[in-house]
């Protein structure tokens, strides 16, 4: 059974900084897309970053390119997101998703976390 667990939101102030992390089992994933998603009240979820887990390579929303990085670590089956230079509208629940093909598109995702809470005070 395909588990992904997000860990690592959190209440910070504008400017700070956080860590999300997704482990990730159930399957291989050397394959697979590793996304990182968004979702504020009274919104849609919106994509925010992936990494193609064979070949690292990564792509972000432009409305957090240069602010997030994310990573992944092969022995430990986990993502990460490092968040810097928060803002008040980055907060929103953060999920983490799977899926085979390359997209931004979260309808493209076969599997999802449960979600972490971030909230960026003012």
């Amino acid at each position: 059974q395909v588990q992904l667990v997000e860990s690592g939101g959190g209440l910070v102030q504008a400017g700070g900084s956080l860590r999300l992390s997704c482990a990730a089992s159930g399957r291989t994933f050397s394959s697979y897309t590793m996304g990182w998603f968004r979702q504020a009240p009274g919104k849609e979820r919106e994509f925010v970053a992936a990494i193609r887990w064979s070949n690292g390579n990564t792509n972000y929303a432009d409305s957090v390119e240069g602010r997030f990085t994310i990573s992944r670590d092969n022995a430990k089956n986990t993502i990460y997101l490092q968040m810097n230079s928060l803002k008040p509208e980055d907060t929103a629940v953060y999920y983490c998703a799977a899926d085979p093909v390359y997209s931004r598109n979260t309808g493209s995702y076969e599997y999802w976390g449960q979600g972490t809470q971030v909230t960026v005070s003012s």
